[in-house]
């Protein structure tokens, strides 16, 4: 099966969301996955096996319980195909950094180009205290 066939399935993507939180009881995943999907213990537990036949999770026994942990080499695998698209969003993403800056720059450096320390108000900000007796 292919990568992306495994982690187009949202109750595969959330297993895999589950577990890079850290180890976890197939009993623990089950009950997130039914509260949140409402499907069956079977059910679950067959797309438990489908990540680890996949390579995506695999499982240790501790007596009757069964631990699940992510592997991180899929997960590489699709780091590095998605690594050629990745400079289509990174160039947005920098200019959006840049127009922000931009921004809190403008916020700091007033009409008249004095400059303030960033936090400082305007005269403009500061009002009198209010008169005595009021």
């Amino acid at each position: 099966m292919h990568a992306f066939d495994i982690l187009g399935d949202p109750v595969r993507r959330r297993i895999l969301e589950l577990l890079a939180d850290g180890e976890r009881t197939s009993g623990a995943v089950t009950d997130v996955i039914r509260a949140e999907f409402g499907i069956s213990q079977p059910a679950v537990s067959q797309h438990l096996r489908v990540l680890r036949d996949s390579g995506f999770a695999s499982v240790r026994a501790v007596g009757t319980h069964r631990f699940y942990t992510v592997e991180p080499a899929p997960l590489r695998e699709v780091d590095a195909w998605l690594d050629r698209f990745r400079r289509l969003w990174e160039q947005r993403l920098d200019a959006l950094a840049t127009e922000l800056a931009r921004g809190r720059r403008a916020r700091r450096i007033p009409a008249d180009g004095a400059t303030r320390p960033a936090g400082s108000g305007t005269d403009a900000d500061k009002s009198d205290p209010p008169p005595k007796g009021t």
